[in-house]
């Protein structure tokens, strides 16, 4: 028998509503649901994958214990839960709560139950020491909100924007950035309809940048000078709003002054790129309503914190937020009411605070704990060395810069937990791997999606929408798979361990934060944990699920407030560490990097296929690349004798990898660009690239071009070479 059943997806963060064909308890089809109203029948090529990624051959049903000679068998839930238990207590006991580390990857927001459980499992051991995959991807986005401040207001609704500065982001295949959380591709036709202007930056013509009115396809590394020098222009003829910058924000003449010396022909003539052009985008930006939205390249040049100041300082001095008694599209489903108020949050310190970690002088930030100092924690002998690693949602061996480093680090740990869905190369190295339920086991809500609309500008739903699905299907049978904060709750429950949990919140909001303990005696279910998420949401969950094909929810209608009397809240885009760091890049300008015979830069890319390791095992999914490509720009694959499919080695000045090279005309000439998180364990990658790809973290180095307040590495922009090689007898 078959039916039909609504969902959403959660193979990534974007959540389109889809329509799911049961047979037989089997899912057996997914399509996008063209009656949903945000997503409108959008689903991609991952989401349709869901019934292989449920019944596929190699998923875990049982939990696993690694054995003495490194294979892996099953065993029951409970007797995992038993000795793991008994070794993080007797760790703790031994070596004290800094000894015990948890690792949050992408993965570990698709059922909203996960974090708050895991997080107060540490917060019980009183262990502080989670590092997240956050902190190797965009941390400085939320440091430099706190250096400079929050709008207490969103910037204006997406169909009311006139323009858009997208820089190292494309949505088109990312599925969020720039345009809402929807069908990215509709979205933007629409609003090249209503007469919207892009203006890409980026080293790759993508798929976005080819409908962009203006594309600055630059060198790579060049975003801050870019984005200073547009600043230049903007201010330096007055194109700013006065009135705004006037009266909510501080440190114009400082930010005026360091951006000076960024002149749009000498930034230009060092980016590669039309002067004309640099300054035209300027002044479209400035001249219209719109917002500056940034992605992941541009974050991993070791100047992300910077560079996300500096977009923000974009949108501030642009004015481009919105005003007292103009409308609030999204103010919150899920999520708490936003609290859209005509006023500045005051900057706040955004590092340098909480856990302190041994090595590099790193602290905790608000982009979370840094995950690339995680393996030296591990390997430093002494005192709050990393004995035990509890890892949710990720794939550390194959996500954090320095696989060798990492690898050997996590082989040495004295306990390793994986909660994974297939024996990934981290679960292949774990003492135990928790076989979790998969999307469409579980209940699950858009509070994630609704919570990343406000996480930074151009981000996430753009009208008030949400969405709840109940469990699609039962588990195989026969099986044992538990939602991931069920291993936490099992866990701290052998333990004696009390639990509590907040709703979510949002800054500035004002809502009830008191937290709510689990009861140890009876496990709760999904649904509870929810009840307790949404404790503050503007619409009640229960409303949420008497539409079983999502919805908006706009009433009531809701409009920004007059500031509050006697508010003295102020933007900061004077922030003296910042403009001191930019000071820096300034003095740099006329410097080049000596490539010392490694003439091309690494620079990273999504497939749409993929999102980070997962997928890569579903069949469909690897039909157009079974690997990730060394995509490199047809003229430097003639330089380099060199054709479509050739394997190569591909070297930096901390490792080589091997890899196949692709043809690739939308890439600027001198550049090689990989996906990442390919490959499996290193010793396996070489003879296995044809199938599995490659790790391009061999390439990198955990404390190579260090952004100073979030500890992260550089990732992209990394001086490379290539050379044909035989293939292996």
């Amino acid at each position: 028998m078959t039916s039909t059943q609504c969902s959403f997806c959660r193979f990534c963060h974007s959540g389109c509503g889809i329509l799911v064909d049961v047979e037989d308890g089997r899912p057996v089809r997914v399509r996008g649901d063209r009656e949903n109203p945000a997503y409108r029948g959008f689903c991609c090529i991952k989401g349709q994958q869901l019934p292989d990624q449920w019944g596929h051959p190699d998923r875990l049903l049982h939990t696993q214990k690694r054995m003495s000679d490194g294979s892996h068998r099953p065993v029951p839930f409970a007797e995992a839960i038993e000795d793991i238990a008994e070794r993080l207590s007797d760790i703790l006991v031994s070596s004290g709560p800094r000894s015990i580390a948890m690792f949050s990857g992408t993965y570990s927001i698709a059922n909203p139950a996960t974090m708050p459980v895991a997080l107060a499992f540490m917060h019980a051991i009183g262990s502080s020491m989670h590092f997240t995959s956050n902190s190797i991807d965009q941390p400085g986005k939320a440091v430099a909100q706190a250096l400079h401040g929050s709008w207490l207001a969103p910037p204006p609704p997406f169909d009311e924007r006139e323009v858009a500065l997208l820089i190292g982001t494309n949505p088109t295949v990312t599925m969020s950035g720039g345009v809402p959380l929807a069908n990215p591709g509709r979205e933007f036709t629409d609003a090249l309809g209503r007469g919207m202007r892009f203006i890409v930056i980026d080293p790759r013509r993508t798929e976005t940048a080819r409908r962009a009115h203006i594309h600055l396809q630059c060198r790579p590394g060049e975003d801050v000078s870019l984005v200073a020098a547009m600043l230049n222009v903007i201010l330096r003829e007055e194109l700013h709003d006065v009135g705004f910058v006037e009266e909510e924000v501080s440190g114009l003449a400082d930010l005026r002054a360091a951006v000076a010396p960024f002149e749009p022909e000498d930034v230009a003539k060092r980016a590669d790129v039309s002067a004309a052009d640099l300054v035209e985008a300027a002044r479209l930006f400035a001249g219209g309503r719109g917002v500056a939205t940034a992605g992941t390249g541009p974050n991993f040049n070791g100047l992300g914190t910077l560079f996300e100041y500096l977009v923000l300082a974009l949108n501030t001095v642009c004015g481009q937020w919105s005003r007292a008694g103009e409308p609030v599209p999204h103010p919150g489903t899920l999520a708490p009411p936003f609290p859209a108020i005509a006023q500045a949050a005051p900057p706040r310190a955004g590092y340098g605070y909480g856990q302190k970690l041994r090595v590099r002088d790193i602290a905790n930030c608000d982009g979370g704990l840094q995950a690339s100092a995680l393996a030296e924690e591990i390997l430093m002998e002494g005192e709050g060395q990393v004995r035990a690693l509890l890892s949710v949602g990720g794939n550390p061996a194959v996500s954090i810069p320095d696989q060798l480093l990492n690898v050997r680090a996590l082989e040495q740990l004295d306990l390793l937990v994986q909660i994974d869905i297939k024996l990934s190369a981290t679960a292949s190295l774990a003492d135990y791997v928790i076989a979790p339920k998969v999307p469409l086991e579980m209940p699950g809500m858009t509070l994630t999606q609704d919570l990343i609309t406000f996480y930074a500008a151009g981000m996430g739903y753009g009208a008030a929408y949400a969405q709840y699905s109940p469990p699609i299907v039962e588990p195989p049978e026969g099986s044992e798979v538990v939602e991931e904060w069920e291993f936490f709750y099992s866990l701290a429950r052998r333990m004696g361990l009390e639990l509590a949990i907040r709703p979510a919140s949002l800054t500035g909001a004002s809502s009830d934060v008191e937290a709510v303990t689990l009861d140890p005696e009876r496990k709760p279910s999904s649904d509870e944990i929810f009840e307790i998420l949404t404790r503050n949401a503007r619409v009640p969950l229960a409303e949420v699920k008497m539409r079983p094909h999502g919805d908006f929810f706009p009433e009531p209608a809701v409009t920004v407030a007059e500031r509050e009397p006697g508010w003295t809240g102020r933007l900061d885009v004077g922030n003296r560490e910042m403009l001191a760091d930019l000071q820096e890049v300034a003095r740099s300008q006329g410097e080049s990097e000596e490539s010392d015979g490694y003439p091309y830069r690494l620079v990273c890319r999504r497939l749409v296929h993929t999102f980070n390791s997962n997928g890569q095992d579903l069949e469909r999914l690897r039909r157009k690349w079974a690997y990730n490509p060394a995509f490199m720009h047809p003229e430097d694959l003639d330089r380099e004798s060199l054709t479509s499919g050739d394997l190569v080695e591909i070297a930096s000045k901390t490792g080589a990898i091997l890899g196949i090279v692709q043809p690739d005309a939308t890439l600027r000439t001198g550049i090689v660009s990989m996906p990442p998180s390919f490959g499996g364990l290193p010793g396996q990658q070489d003879k296995n690239v044809r199938e599995w790809g490659t790790n391009p973290g061999r390439l990198l180095r955990v404390d190579d071009g260090v952004d100073r307040y979030t500890g992260q590495p550089r990732m992209s922009n990394v001086p490379v070479r290539v050379r044909a090689v035989e293939p292996a007898a």
